[in-house]
């Protein structure tokens, strides 16, 4: 039977104010807590500090981000962008109880952006067993006073992250974003890396549009097909350089470079080093 409680409660509420280091190295959570929610229970705001990540145990609720209302049930989790206007609540006639998080730190915008959060924010198939672990992992280390505790929280918020990035890329309501629509276009990049490629040609090859093309790749991928390819000469060039004792001239026309004084630039941007730098420390990784 639905139960209809009509007053929230926490069973667990935690506090953390994380060090500015740590809020510059690590994913933080500055609050926390367990909540049984009530028919009373409603959150609206029209910005707010951080991230909230949500796990539903229970009952149902809902989440209003830009105009859009998103059901929640038992087993699946929310990500509300609290930069942006949202609200979210119980139903009242089966409220929920759940698991929430508030968490700070590096490029999350970035990974929400990534996620979809704003236009769905509600995550179908996550696997919410782990979360849960992930959570009371989480509480634990909030109430507990070891000192990697920052560390231990930053590397269960990145495996629950991971999760999030499973489930969408398995569960996506929309249009189908999984490599295997895009697999003749990576097959012509990763083939024929040293070739000039058009993102219209790619868009043709898997029969689509420029723009959908385009899209679905960066939903996939994180990133545009042109940038994929860069990155895929790169690692072909790293090869090269590792495991031959060709020059670099010649290493930079193997992969695709017409200038190889751009291919330099390029490699050093991507990897951080020069060709002749990587090539040095990967020589003496190997001892020849």
């Amino acid at each position: 039977m639905p139960r209809s409680p009509k007053t929230t409660r926490l069973a667990v509420s935690l506090f953390a104010t994380p060090s500015p280091l740590h809020e510059e190295l690590f994913y933080t959570v500055v609050r926390a807590g367990h909540l049984i929610g009530g028919a009373d229970h409603h959150i609206q705001r029209e910005h707010y500090p951080g991230h909230e990540i949500i796990l539903c145990l229970r009952g149902t609720g809902f989440v209003t981000i830009g105009g859009r209302r998103h059901s929640v049930r038992a087993g699946q989790v929310v990500w509300v962008n609290c930069h942006r206007p949202h609200e979210h609540g119980a139903e009242p006639g089966d409220p929920w109880e759940l698991y929430w998080i508030r968490i700070g730190g590096p490029r999350l915008d970035r990974i929400g952006e990534t996620l979809g959060v704003a236009e769905a924010p509600v995550f179908v198939g996550f696997d919410s067993t782990a979360a849960a672990a992930l959570f009371q992992e989480i509480f634990a280390l909030l109430r507990g006073q070891r000192a990697d505790a920052p560390a231990l929280v930053h590397a269960a918020l990145a495996r629950l992250i991971a999760l999030a990035f499973t489930s969408r890329q398995q569960h996506t309501p929309a249009e189908p974003q999984s490599p295997a629509v895009l697999h003749r276009a990576i097959e012509q990049m990763k083939l024929f890396y040293f070739q000039k490629h058009r993102v219209a040609g790619l868009a043709t090859l898997c029969g689509m549009s420029e723009s959908h093309f385009t899209r679905l790749f960066r939903a996939a991928f994180g990133t545009t097909p042109i940038d994929w390819l860069r990155r895929e000469r790169i690692s072909q060039a790293k090869r090269r350089l590792a495991e031959t004792r060709d020059a670099i001239k010649e290493i930079a026309a193997q992969v695709g470079y017409g200038d190889h004084y751009f291919f330099s630039k390029d490699f050093k941007q991507l990897v951080g080093v020069p060709p002749s730098e990587y090539r040095r420390r990967e020589a003496a990784r190997v001892g020849t």
